[in-house]
């Protein structure tokens, strides 16, 4: 038992000290450069300076918001109907979901912008049928594509795992007692696959949030959320202690957002069922 024991904790090791190396020190020197000057000197000028950005940071809160929705109504369905299927098709389903994330981020977005551009693959295909083209690139409405387009799988495979393990005598038993097929899913499916939904909505509302990329080759500069602000505070601005304080404030929102999903989560294993 002893050297079970100590053959646990040495293998514990490795993991700790990646968690000190890039997760705790990454954090410890963001807030260190929020609290301070260029010279090194304590001061809380930079986190003044956040209430001017704080419809950006709204902004980017709502985009997130719009995303995660789109992604909610595409994903549970798609989810719900693979888990429905057989062993077989749900490989061949889960690999063609997983098989985007395979390819670089940059270049997805890239292939976004000559599919949306204003002579690009849609709007050859308008005027090909007599048809007007479209200004879609550089809205909000291809910044808000981006996302859903990027992130859809993380909200896809999170609630899919779920339902895929899903006990179907549950199902049955509350057929057996009368419940309609939408009064099923209500009071059974759905709070089973709660676990993988908020998942799902935390895995694509964090990086939505966050993300600059996406604004600036779909949006062309011209839609600005706070990973932008963030980003050139860093690169242009060479003004990390301001950087810093956003993505301190940043930290927070995701921190608060991760807090409120896992309070939802407990509060459905608690719950149990109910038919």
């Amino acid at each position: 038992m002893k050297k079970n024991s100590l053959a646990s904790k040495l293998l514990d090791k490795p993991y700790a000290v990646w968690s000190a190396l890039f997760i705790i020190v990454p954090l410890i020197m963001v807030v260190y450069y929020a609290l301070t000057d260029k010279t090194g000197a304590f001061t809380v000028s930079n986190l003044s300076e956040i209430k001017t950005y704080f419809s950006t940071v709204l902004l980017s809160v709502l985009y997130g918001v719009a995303a995660t929705v789109i992604c909610l109504l595409i994903g549970y369905p798609f989810a719900y109907i693979l888990s429905r299927h057989t062993v077989r098709t749900q490989r061949t389903m889960v690999l063609l979901v997983m098989l985007p994330m395979w390819m670089n981020f940059l270049i997805r977005t890239y292939s976004l912008m000559t599919i949306l551009g204003d002579s690009g693959v849609i709007n050859n295909f308008l005027s090909l049928v007599g048809l007007k083209p479209l200004h879609i690139i550089n809205t909000s409405g291809a910044v808000i594509l981006g996302m859903v387009y990027n992130f859809l799988p993380y909200m896809i495979l999170p609630i899919y795992s779920v339902l895929s393990k899903l006990d179907n005598s549950l199902v049955e038993a509350a057929h057996d007692l009368g419940s309609s097929g939408l009064h099923t899913f209500r009071r059974v499916v759905l709070p089973l696959s709660l676990p993988g939904l908020l998942s799902g909505i935390t895995m694509v509302f964090v990086p939505c949030v966050s993300t600059f990329y996406i604004t600036q080759k779909l949006g062309g500069g011209q839609i600005v959320l706070i990973g932008d602000v963030i980003e050139s505070q860093f690169q242009s601005a060479n003004n990390y202690n301001l950087g810093a304080a956003l993505s301190l404030v940043l930290m927070i929102l995701i921190f608060v957002c991760l807090g409120v999903m896992n309070c939802f989560d407990d509060a459905t294993e608690d719950g149990g069922v109910v038919i």
